[in-house]
């Protein structure tokens, strides 16, 4: 192998490296390493794909459960036993850059890639869920990225033929230049029928099987671990490109290979390439591995080697093949017409070597590249934000009460982040696979059944970022606590989460602030719900000219249902149940929709929120449904407890009549966002018992007043006929987009 003697430290950080790192680069290999092996180390060693500057506060997270079969980082998604057999593979992640440049196949792809995460494990993908943050909706621009992201998620989704069952879409100003799009899977596979990422057993051929390799996603894990800039449309070649036909080809390949008892191991092709599965697979499994760059099937000729080795080509996957087993393997993927090829070998050692025709192009060791290895591993400096003396100095006295609270209340059900998203969710299959419970039947969190059991899953995505800009702390607390909410109001068990940590630049002291302090109030939640985290994603960078988006943890939710027959909705059932409020009010309207929106007030302090209460509510809630003493259950978050209430009337179009408490300001009764609190109705015949229940849980509870035909009644009141506010509840967003520019 002959040296590059111009590579230089100005090389290294052309391709994002630092100084140092370059040193410590020459210092594990002995030697300048050439452009090949510096492209490995520039990938491999970005925030993208080695978490160098996130992975010292990641280990702080609670990793233990009962429940847990693969710990956060040991496989590929986190997967967890839920009875009868059978485990739950989950995990969610971000695709916020490519999406930001190329917005439909960079949603396409994301939602690719994490399928693939799952199926790669052996779980057969059932659901997928999503979280999208974009800027402003009336600007052109944020218009262009919401209707290319939805359709790539929708098209790709429904192609592959996985239900988009759950998710969330918020709008503020601060994701205009940089919008947030994190896709995740759900699988459900035998316990015992699971494949590792993981290669071992000297001779043992390896094999790239699926889609040939072209020139689309190069160092596209560099890319994502910068920020986006006005020439960041240049990168257009780091952006993947999808195909859901060939990866549901690969999916039905990959599930029967398995079943041959030929796989040692398998990894699918994310970022990185051919590079971060050889080298993952191989520091996993403390062995060496040859492979033989020509033998790649290509989509463009005169490939060079680090293009080969780099490229984010999709719907690919590496296989490590039991040697005598090779024909098993083949046969299958013939059958499915997918490529499968023979690239290289298990050798002994640690080292990787890459060959293209016969000449050594790179050699690096394989512990060297990974997490957990010899990648570095950063402490940043961290300092609170100035910005939070603006929101400790907000005082809600200088508010004034809407003299007219009905015009308020239309006006704030029609804003985007509290209006239907029916013009998103319509664009996606919720139902393909026949399992989905909650599409006609809404409850808080998505439910899947599970076939063959009396079994279903409760899966949820929960953040609300501005919580999370005024409070990191606390607003992660209430992302994991409103997940597991969502999770017990339809009747589950929150059992285990997986997270997606949005933030700015490390770099910036006040933004690693922010993700710090993230960490620990997810932390003390999880161990609140007893909801270990089984893995997830870090992306940093999220941040332009404009400067950081929120701090944005989305938190995406396992929930287990032990019986089907225990599930319950959120949607109000007949005129003449009662209507309780289970939690306490209080006079908060910080950080909500109103406050915000309505009063146009930026800088608030996060609602009202202590993890105890919560915790009791949630636990009231559960038993309620366990004795059958309710008929619906929906909890208050954003919008407040009138948007609680809209919504458990829509479904059905029934209306309600409720007083407010005297004792609370009326917006905020109405409007404010304190949490630990769910909407709940009861019929009169049980009305004694849910009264005696929860006198005995020694929760607040109070009667709100009882479910109407179809008129809207407050405080004596008439606001009008439900329909009234379903049109302007259902159109509000569609209106936008109907007169968007395509």
């Amino acid at each position: 192998m002959v040296n590059a003697p111009d590579i230089t430290a100005e090389t290294a950080i052309e391709l994002g490296l630092i100084p140092e790192e370059y040193e410590q680069i020459k210092t594990i290999l002995g030697r300048d390493p050439n452009f090949t092996e510096l492209s490995i180390f520039s990938v491999m060693w970005s925030e993208h794909c080695s978490y160098k500057n996130s992975i010292k506060w990641l280990k702080t997270l609670p990793r233990e459960g009962l429940r847990i079969l693969a710990k956060a980082g040991e496989e590929n998604a986190g997967l967890v036993d839920i009875g009868d057999g059978l485990a739950c593979a989950f995990k969610i992640e971000s695709h916020n850059h490519p999406s930001a440049i190329e917005p439909y196949q960079g949603a396409a792809t994301g939602v690719g890639g994490i399928h693939r995460d799952i199926f790669t494990m052996g779980a057969r993908p059932v659901a997928a869920l999503n979280s999208l943050r974009f800027g402003t909706l009336h600007e052109g621009k944020t218009q262009h990225l919401l209707r290319g992201i939805v359709k790539g998620i929708g098209d790709y989704g429904n192609a592959f033929g996985v239900p988009t069952v759950a998710g969330e879409v918020f709008f503020d100003e601060c994701y205009n230049t940089n919008p947030l799009v994190n896709a995740m899977s759900v699988g459900i596979v035998k316990i015992g029928s699971t494949v590792s990422a993981i290669s071992y057993g000297t001779g043992n051929p390896v094999f790239i099987v699926g889609s040939a390799t072209g020139k689309d996603g190069i160092h596209g894990a560099s890319f994502a671990s910068q920020n986006i800039t006005d020439s960041s449309h240049e990168d257009l070649p780091s952006v993947q490109v999808g195909d859901p036909f060939q990866e549901k080809l690969l999916l039905e390949a990959s599930l029967e290979a398995i079943e041959t008892g030929a796989i040692i191991g398998m990894q699918d092709m994310g970022a990185a390439g051919i590079i971060c599965s050889t080298s993952e697979m191989s520091a996993k499994g403390k062995h060496g591995m040859k492979v033989w760059l020509e033998k790649v099937p290509a989509r463009q000729l005169n490939m060079k080697p680090f293009e080969i080795l780099l490229s984010e080509s999709q719907e690919r996957m590496l296989l490590v093949v039991q040697k005598g087993k090779e024909s098993q393997i083949l046969k299958v993927f013939e059958k499915w017409d997918l490529n499968c090829i023979q690239i290289g070998e298990v050798t002994n050692g640690n080292s990787l070597e890459y060959y293209m025709y016969d000449e050594l192009v790179a050699e690096v060791p394989a512990e060297s590249l990974v997490l957990g290895g010899g990648a570095p591993i950063y402490d940043r400096d961290y300092t609170e934000p100035e910005y939070l003396k603006q929101i400790y100095s907000f005082n809600p006295n200088e508010i004034e009460v809407p003299d007219d609270l009905r015009s308020t209340a239309l006006k704030l059900i029609a804003l985007p982040n509290l209006a239907s998203k029916k013009w998103v969710t319509q664009q996606y299959d919720s139902t393909v696979g026949i399992n989905t419970m909650s599409t006609n039947a809404p409850s808080d969190a998505a439910i899947i059944r599970v076939k063959e059991t009396n079994k279903a899953i409760a899966v949820k995505v929960d953040c609300n970022s501005r919580y999370v800009f005024a409070d990191p702390f606390t607003g992660a607390a209430i992302a994991v606590s409103e997940a597991a909410r969502n999770i017990i109001c339809s009747g589950g068990i929150p059992v285990a989460i997986t997270n997606c940590l949005n933030f700015g630049n490390p770099y910036n002291p006040e933004v690693y602030w922010q993700f710090i302090n993230s960490i620990k109030g997810i932390s003390e939640a999880c161990n609140i719900f007893q909801t270990p985290v089984t893995g997830g994603n870090v992306s940093f960078y999220n941040q332009s000219y404009d400067g950081p988006v929120f701090p944005t943890p989305v938190i995406g939710m396992l929930g287990v249902l032990e019986q089907i027959s225990n599930r319950m909705t959120l949607n109000f059932k007949k005129a003449g149940d009662l209507i309780y409020l289970v939690g306490e009010s209080r006079n908060d309207i910080g950080c909500s929709e109103y406050l915000t929106n309505i009063c146009n007030i930026s800088f608030s302090t996060v609602p009202h929120f202590h993890l105890e209460e919560e915790y009791k509510v949630q636990s009231a809630v559960k038993k309620l449904i366990e004795k059958r003493l309710i008929e619906s259950a929906h909890d208050v978050s954003d919008g407040g407890l009138f948007v609680t209430l809209l919504e458990s009337a829509m479904v059905n179009e029934l209306g309600f009549d409720i007083t407010t408490n005297q004792l609370i300001r009326k917006d905020a009764f109405l409007f404010g966002e304190s949490q630990s609190r769910i909407v709940v109705s009861v019929s009169p015949e049980k009305e004694d018992l849910f009264i005696n229940q929860m006198i005995n849980e020694e929760v607040e509870f109070c009667a709100l007043g009882e479910v109407l035909d179809s008129l809207l009644v407050v405080d004596e009141q008439e606001w009008g006929e439900i329909r009234e506010w379903k049109e302007v509840f259902d159109n509000a967003i569609g209106k936008v987009m109907i007169h968007a520019v395509q």
